[in-house]
């Protein structure tokens, strides 16, 4: 399928070489279409809710079989509450028990243009055998709660997902205090807590830029996502994100962010002087030994930041160490702790500081998917260190407060775990928590993505 000709009303035919994106996916739209086909083979075909020629024109598409055609109808039959109706969020929650009839949650969304999958019977069907389902509706303008607003659909006794009505089922800008208060009431729903909050700055943001406001640096520092990825509810990031990116000058919004003068901005090694106070270009042989001293060094601004942290390593032993991590909750896998009793890991008898810095595979200059030894012979180019294998349950222990869905690796000298299989220390968070686990393909390719922690040595000055 090509484009959506809103004049014809229907899809064009996608010709053979275009490089077009393809149409969005209404799954709403989409969920209505699977219903209809799969109840005409079945014989229970239901028209009753559409009239006159609406009915006549949908019993020849359905005869068809086109789905094009089918599909195209369905989204202009799928009509989105008004800006007016948002803005209200008055009204109540409801709650649909796991194997309970589906039909009262279908009937509630149908025609409401959420773009939800559930307003499909089958859909809904599948989703209350899961677990229970929760609708927050507000009030239309007879003060009746029916605008469907918030989806969260639990998967036994956990949050599956949450769903809102903008774009690619993003929550809409009036709607995050309703969602976090609910949210507070389930035992796993601190893991949503970002996700409002960042939709609730992204549309402060949003609102100033419309109304001509100057950002300041906590605004930039957001909306580039120095410090963290934007994390919304939909199936994609918010696009306001790249909307509001796109009016934006980063070469002048860098000198707000970094607090910086252009001229204390060095972009190559013969550039960096006494004055010094940001780094923003490739990273060439050696550099590290120039730049390790600098707060703000980026490959390019804003994606390619380098991460700079400390973590202090040394005075206890592999049982105190896991100890430490089983009294604040971290998962670690099986692999993982039989990496931490080889022979093979050894802690320091001293507490010692280590000077660490945190790097994308495309940052350190690779143009194709390089092996662990050719991203580990880069690094020492570079001017950094393997990291002690200490170094990443200690890290574990200080990241608390890692990114959901955020991993990165150790870069270090590989240990053989469980089956002698030679592995790294693998960071991250999940739904299920933080986890501290291995990594043990020897021979993997890495993508430009993948990020890796290094050690900085001590430069004498």
């Amino acid at each position: 399928m090509g484009g959506f000709d809103k004049e014809r009303h229907a899809f064009t035919k996608r010709s053979k070489g275009t490089t077009k994106p393809f149409p969005d996916l209404n799954r709403e739209a989409l969920a209505y279409v699977l219903d209809v086909v799969e109840k005409k083979y079945e014989g229970k075909t239901d028209l009753e809710s559409l009239e006159g020629e609406k009915k006549e024109q949908f019993e020849k598409l359905l005869t068809s079989e086109n789905f094009a055609k089918l599909y195209a109808w369905a989204i202009e039959e799928v009509t989105p509450a008004s800006v007016e109706q948002i803005k209200n969020t008055e009204g109540k929650w409801v709650k649909y028990e796991q194997g309970s009839d589906h039909m009262p949650l279908v009937e509630s969304l149908q025609g409401h243009g959420t773009g939800w999958c559930t307003a499909g019977e089958s859909t809904a069907r599948a989703q209350l055998d899961g677990g229970d389902f929760y609708v927050y509706y507000s009030y239309d303008q007879n003060d009746n709660p029916i605008i469907p607003r918030v989806a969260i659909r639990m998967e036994g006794g956990s949050i599956g997902e949450v769903r809102g009505i903008a774009e690619e089922q993003n929550l809409d800008p009036y709607i995050g205090e309703v969602v976090l208060e609910k949210l507070e009431k389930f035992p796993d729903g601190r893991n949503y807590e970002k996700k409002v909050t960042d939709m609730k700055l992204l549309t402060e943001i949003d609102n100033k830029v419309k109304s001509k406001q100057e950002l300041n640096k906590d605004d930039l520092t957001f909306l580039y996502e120095i410090d963290s990825k934007i994390q919304g509810f939909g199936y994609q990031e918010d696009p306001r994100i790249k909307e509001i990116r796109e009016q934006r000058n980063p070469e002048e919004d860098a000198l707000i962010v970094l607090e910086c003068q252009a001229d204390e901005i060095a972009h190559n090694q013969e550039e960096i002087s006494e004055k010094t106070k940001a780094y923003i270009g490739p990273l060439s042989s050696g550099i590290f030994q120039k730049i390790s001293h600098l707060k703000h060094i980026y490959t390019s601004f804003p994606e390619g930041k380098i991460r700079r942290g400390d973590v202090e390593i040394g005075g206890q032993n592999v049982k105190e160490i896991e100890r430490r991590l089983e009294e604040k909750g971290i998962n670690i896998s099986g692999y993982a702790k039989d990496m931490l009793e080889s022979d093979n890991f050894t802690t320091l008898d001293s507490r010692e500081n280590m000077n660490l810095v945190r790097m994308k595979v495309g940052d350190m200059g690779f143009d194709s998917y390089p092996t662990t030894d050719e991203i580990y012979a880069r690094a020492k180019e570079l001017g950094l260190e393997l990291c002690p294998a200490e170094v990443g349950p200690a890290l574990r222990l200080q990241d608390t407060d890692q990114p959901l869905y955020e991993w990165y690796y150790i870069a270090m000298k590989q240990i053989a775990g469980r089956y002698g299989s030679p592995g790294v220390f693998l960071l991250g968070r999940s739904a299920g928590g933080l986890w501290l686990i291995p990594w043990t393909n020897p021979d993997s390719k890495w993508n430009s993505g993948h990020q890796f922690v290094f050690r900085v040595p001590q430069v004498s000055r």
